[in-house]
C-alpha cells in the first residue's frame, strides 16, 4: 500500500536543497524514515552545548531562530525548506547554538544515518553542505546587520553626496563580441565589421584576447597603403590589449580612455588579459551613458518645450533607475536621484502648462504631490495623486480665481499624462474641483476631516497629509501644514481613529507565515505588497511622526530614522522598519521593471526561495510595529 504520508514529505523536499540534487526515489526512501514534529511558538528544540541528537531537522512550515548565548540577537532565522542541526552531527560536536520555534511550526527529522551516504556519495548534496557551514544568513534587524537587506551593504556615513554622480552609474557595454584570430586575412575582417556594422573587432588565441582592430587602424593602415589588404590581424592589430573589468562606471570608463589615449576597451571576467573577454565598450557607450547622467537629464528636461518631449527622457530615467539597482546603488541614494529626475519633470510640465494660459496666475499657488509621490517613494510610473491650494480671495472674485486654476490643473493633468503619469482612477487630481482649493477651503475640509473621521475621511487624511511642495509658494502651504498640527493637537481622538484607519491594511502572511494572496479579481493569487507589506510601514509612520508634530519630513524611511532619534527605547524596532520599507520599495521597483508595470503584485511562483525568506524576513516589523501603536494609542477605545 502506498505511503501517502512519506510521498508528500518527498513532493517538499525535492523542492528545496540538498535534496533536489537527489534522484526522486532516493528522496522517497529518505521520506520514509522522516519524523515529523509539531512545536508550539517558543519551543526549545535543542539547546546551546546540548549532545546531538540523531536527526536534523527541515522547517516544513513556520519559523526557527538560531542563537547563541553570548548573543541575544538572532544569528540566523530558518524559514521554510531550510535545514538545520546538520553541522554538529557531521562535525561530531554538541550544538553550537539553541534552536527555538520562533513561531507554531512543523518539522521533519531526518535520521542522520539515512542521509549521510547520500551526502557523501552525491558530489552537489556535498557541495551544497560545504557551502552552507561556511556561510551563514544573519538577522537583518539585529544591530550589527541592520541594512543589509537587498544589498543594502553600503554605509552612506561619510559618502560625499557632492561628488559627480558618475562615479556610481554603471556603464553598459556591448555582450556580443566580434572575434577573429590573428591569422584571420584583413579583407575578411573589414567585410565582418561592416556586416556587423561594429567599430572594433577582438583577435583572440584560446578564447583569450591578445589584440584589437579598429575602424581607425584600418583607415591609418590599411587605406593609406602601409599594409596590404591581404595582410593579417596579426600585422596591424593593437597588443597587447588593455583590458578592465566589466563593472565599470561611467567615470571609470572615460578616464581609462583618456588615459591610454584609445576609443575602445576589452572587459574580460576578472579584469585581467589573462581571462575570458565578455565584452567591448566603445567612446560612443559611454558617450550614451552620459546623455543618462542626472545632470544630463536635467538639463534636457529643463530645455523641453512641450510636455512631449520630456516622454522619451523619462524612459532614459528609468534606465538609469534599473542601473542603480543593477549595481546595487543603497537605496536611500537612488530614491533621491530618482525622486529629483522626476520632481523635474512635474516643474517643466507645470512651467509649459503656465505659458499656454492667457494670464499670469491671479494669486500665490502650490501644486502639490500626494501620496507616494509626496512621500519621494513614486520611482516607477504609476498615477498622478496631486492637489492644489491657491491664496484666498474676496467673495466676488472667488469664480473666477477658481476657473483659472482648474483650467490650469487640466493642462498640467493632461502633461503629466503625456509624459507616463497615468490619471488617477478614483480622480484625486488638481483638476477635480474637490483637489482645488483656496487655503481656506483646504483648512475646511481638513478641519471636517479632523473632527468627524469616518472610515473614507481617515483615507482621505491619509493620501492628504504625505504632501509635498512640487511648486509654487511654500509659505502658502506652510500655513497649511500649521493648520493641520493644530487642528490635530486640539482632537487627540482622531490618533486613534487613525491608528484604526492603520491596522486596516491585510496581512502578509497567515498559519504558518505562507503568503496571503489575493482570492479574486484580475489579480487573484498574486502578492499585493502595497497593500499587504508598504501600507502597514507607511501608515504606522505617518501616525506616529504625526504625534510628535514633526512637520517636514514625509519620505517613510526618513520618518522612522527621526523616530529612532525621537524614542531611544524603540530605535531598533524603528530603523529594522526604515530598512524593511526600503528593502520592500527596491524589491516593488525591480519586479515593476522587469514587468514593466507598477510592481504592486507579484506572482510568488516566479520568485526565488531565497527572495521570498528576504521578503518574509521584512515582515517581522509590520507584526511588532503594529503592536506598539496598539498599545500606545489603544484603538479598541473609539466608541
Amino acid at each position: 500500500m502506498k505511503n501517502t504520508i512519506s510521498h508528500r514529505v518527498a513532493d517538499f523536499l525535492k523542492n528545496f536543497p540538498p535534496f533536489s540534487f537527489l534522484h526522486q526515489k532516493d528522496i522517497e526512501v529518505i521520506s520514509e524514515q522522516i519524523s515529523i514534529i509539531y512545536k508550539e511558538k517558543d519551543s526549545v528544540i535543542f539547546a546551546e552545548n546540548e549532545e546531538t541528537h540523531s536527526s536534523f531537522y527541515v522547517v516544513h512550515k513556520g519559523a526557527v531562530a538560531l542563537r547563541t548565548s553570548l548573543e541575544n540577537d538572532i544569528l540566523d532565522m530558518c524559514d521554510e525548506g531550510d535545514i538545520f542541526g546538520l553541522r554538529p552531527l557531521i562535525a561530531n560536536e554538541n550544538y553550537k547554538m539553541e534552536a527555538r520555534t520562533h513561531e507554531e511550526s512543523i518539522l521533519y527529522a531526518i535520521p542522520i544515518a539515512i542521509f549521510k551516504p547520500y551526502a557523501l556519495e552525491n558530489r552537489a548534496v556535498g557541495n551544497f553542505l560545504i557551502e552552507s557551514f561556511a556561510s551563514n544568513t544573519h538577522n537583518p534587524y539585529s544591530k550589527s546587520h541592520s541594512g543589509k537587506l537587498y544589498g543594502e551593504t553600503m554605509d552612506l556615513e561619510g559618502l560625499d553626496t557632492g561628488r559627480k554622480l558618475l562615479d556610481l552609474q554603471p556603464v553598459k557595454y556591448s555582450k556580443k563580441l566580434i572575434t577573429c584570430y590573428s591569422n584571420t586575412i584583413v579583407k575578411d575582417i573589414a567585410e565582418t565589421m561592416t556586416k556587423k556594422n561594429v567599430g572594433a573587432i577582438l583577435v583572440v588565441e584560446d578564447s583569450l584576447p591578445i589584440g584589437i582592430i579598429t575602424d581607425k587602424d584600418l583607415r591609418n593602415k590599411i587605406v593609406t597603403g602601409e599594409f596590404p589588404i591581404t595582410t593579417t590581424a596579426a600585422s596591424i592589430m593593437t597588443t597587447p590589449v588593455i583590458t578592465y573589468p566589466k563593472k565599470m562606471t561611467v567615470t571609470q570608463a572615460q578616464m581609462a580612455m583618456m588615459k591610454s589615449n584609445i576609443s575602445h576597451l576589452c572587459l574580460t571576467k576578472d579584469g585581467t588579459p589573462n581571462s575570458k573577454a565578455v565584452g567591448i565598450l566603445s567612446k560612443h557607450d559611454v558617450m550614451v551613458e552620459l546623455g543618462n547622467n542626472p545632470a544630463v537629464l536635467i538639463k534636457a528636461v529643463k530645455r523641453a518645450k512641450k510636455a512631449k518631449q520630456i516622454k522619451p527622457i523619462r524612459a532614459n530615467i528609468m534606465q538609469l533607475l534599473q542601473g542603480y539597482l543593477d549595481q546595487n546603488i543603497p537605496m536611500t541614494l537612488t530614491s533621491k536621484i530618482i525622486t529629483e529626475l522626476n520632481d523635474a519633470c512635474i516643474k517643466q510640465v507645470i512651467e509649459i502648462s503656465l505659458k499656454k494660459m492667457k494670464t499670469p496666475p491671479p494669486v500665490k499657488f502650490g501644486w502639490l504631490a500626494l501620496g507616494s509621490q509626496g512621500r519621494s517613494e513614486q520611482l516607477l510610473h504609476t498615477d498622478q495623486d496631486n492637489a492644489l491650494v491657491y491664496e484666498d480671495v474676496p467673495e466676488e472674485l472667488k469664480e473666477k480665481t477658481k476657473n483659472y486654476f482648474l483650467e490650469f490643473a487640466k493642462h498640467v493633468n493632461k502633461g503629466l499624462f503625456e509624459i507616463g503619469y497615468d490619471y488617477c482612477p478614483a480622480e484625486m487630481m488638481a483638476s477635480n474641483p474637490k483637489w482645488c482649493l483656496s487655503l481656506g477651503e483646504w483648512e475646511s475640509q481638513v478641519h471636517h476631516w479632523i473632527t468627524n473621521p469616518g472610515k473614507n475621511e481617515v483615507l482621505l487624511s491619509f493620501i492628504f497629509f504625505d504632501y509635498s511642495l512640487s511648486y509654487g509658494d511654500s509659505e502658502l502651504v506652510n500655513k497649511l501644514s500649521e493648520f493641520i498640527f493644530e487642528n490635530i493637537k486640539a482632537n487627540p481622538v482622531f490618533y486613534i481613529h487613525l491608528v484604526s484607519g492603520a491596522l486596516q491594511s491585510p496581512s502578509p502572511t497567515g498559519f504558518f507565515r505562507q503568503f496571503l494572496v489575493e482570492q479574486d479579481g484580475a489579480h487573484k493569487d498574486f502578492f499585493d505588497i502595497k497593500r499587504r507589506a508598504l501600507m502597514p510601514l507607511t501608515d504606522a509612520a505617518r501616525v506616529l511622526i504625526l504625534s510628535h508634530s514633526v512637520k517636514s519630513i514625509s519620505n517613510t524611511p526618513e520618518r522612522f530614522e527621526k523616530l529612532a532619534e525621537l524614542e531611544p527605547n524603540n530605535k531598533e524596532l524603528y530603523l529594522a522598519c526604515s530598512y524593511s520599507y526600503k528593502a520592500l520599495l527596491k524589491f516593488r521597483t525591480k519586479q515593476g521593471l522587469l514587468h514593466n508595470d507598477s510592481g504592486q503584485f507579484i506572482a510568488l511562483e516566479a520568485l526565488s526561495k531565497l527572495e521570498k525568506i528576504k521578503l518574509k524576513r521584512t515582515f517581522k516589523t509590520i507584526k511588532e510595529l503594529q503592536e506598539v501603536i496598539t498599545i500606545r494609542f489603544n484603538p479598541s477605545n473609539i466608541l
